[in-house]
């Protein structure tokens, strides 16, 4: 292919140099040092004069592929970056008033497509100079930035630069309660191409799209919102089973625990409303209306849910979850043991105490009264 170029290129030349023939410069003086490049191709296409006669030009076919693919190299990276859209999921608390910041921001705010009522999408047109050219493509040809915020406290941010970042956050943190010490952050990209023939395309950390609407922003915000969430509530499950392997250990060098009552039941109740904030808050097997109603957002719904693994993710964690239960199960039984133990005791206690006295009183009893 590129000596095909290259013989395209010497041909045209030639012709040209035919028909208006070019006086050869520095016929009586030196060449300027730039004839002197190592480089063979750029000497033969810039610098080499050409005559009526085809003269004999040494050039390697190698050497103008090896130009030419580079120079479409740099171009697809560069046409790639231009539509490549950054996206960055975070969790950063554990649960927000979405009423209070929709009234707040009632001029970003899009306008719902859906009946789901645990996240708002908000849009902003206010960039900056310094932002990049790169936009995300609404309904028109202007231009966007999005936010999607859902209630169980993560924020999927669409098109905002990294230094931007916290000024958005900031928003969040207005309305946000159970803020997080520790932030859980998640990148992913949208490229856009026009002229893409299926309606998506998968890549590594990206998706491909033919345009990115705000439809697909819900969408995309929404998998990328559970699977961040998903992350912390695993970070949780795992801390427990971490706590109960260090009690199986002492258990298993000293034969007994010296948890009490109180201790235990905060366990449970942790683990119960980790469970159920991923089934019932997070919302993690409630099918998106917006991919009920188009099979194109049904198709990147379930690209995104594959490619994050969130149904064995889920299992994973389900799966902690009952050796916690199966934990707490056997400590409960132990100290209700011990709670049966000590009741047994008390009994026999009373039972001795009765006996000494009704031992007492038939002693005394029986003992002749001396006059």
């Amino acid at each position: 292919m590129g000596w095909r170029r290259a013989a395209s290129v010497l041909l045209s030349r030639i012709s040209f140099a035919s028909k208006s023939p070019i006086p050869i410069p520095f016929a009586n003086s030196r060449p300027p040092r730039f004839l002197y490049s190592s480089n063979p191709v750029f000497r033969f296409q810039c610098l080499r004069p050409f005559s009526p006669v085809a003269s004999t030009i040494s050039f390697t076919a190698n050497q103008f592929e090896s130009e030419f693919d580079h120079s479409y190299d740099f171009e697809a990276e560069e046409a790639d970056e231009i539509g490549k859209i950054p996206i960055k999921a975070y969790f950063l608390c554990t649960s927000i008033n979405l009423k209070n910041m929709q009234s707040e921001n009632l001029s970003n705010v899009v306008p719902p497509t859906s009946r789901s009522s645990n996240y708002i999408a908000l849009r902003y047109t206010d960039f900056p100079p310094e932002t990049s050219d790169v936009r995300v493509k609404g309904e028109n040809t202007s231009c966007y930035r999005y936010m999607v915020v859902f209630q169980y406290g993560s924020a999927v941010l669409f098109n905002i630069e990294d230094h931007e970042v916290e000024s958005y956050l900031d928003l969040v943190r207005r309305h946000a309660s159970g803020l997080l010490p520790e932030i859980k952050k998640d990148d992913y990209a949208v490229k856009e191409k026009p002229y893409l023939v299926e309606d998506m395309q998968g890549g590594p950390d990206y998706i491909v799209l033919k345009s990115l609407d705000t439809d697909g922003v819900r969408i995309i915000g929404s998998v990328l919102g559970q699977s961040i969430a998903l992350d912390y509530f695993v970070s949780q499950v795992d801390s427990l089973v971490e706590e109960f392997a260090d009690i199986n250990r002492k258990m298993e060098k000293t034969g007994t625990f010296t948890m009490d009552k109180k201790k235990l039941l905060q366990l449970v109740g942790k683990a119960n409303s980790n469970l159920a904030d991923v089934i019932l808050k997070v919302g993690l097997f409630e099918r998106s209306e917006i991919a009920w109603r188009d099979a194109k957002y049904a198709q990147i719904y379930e690209y995104l849910r594959e490619e994050y693994e969130v149904t064995q993710r889920f299992g994973n964690l389900d799966f902690k979850l009952k050796f916690v239960e199966h934990n707490i199960h056997f400590l409960q039984e132990v100290l209700q043991n011990r709670k049966s133990d000590l009741l047994e005791w008390c009994i026999i206690g009373l039972l001795s105490i009765e006996n000494i006295i009704s031992l007492y009183e038939i002693v005394k009893d029986s003992t002749p009264v001396q006059l």
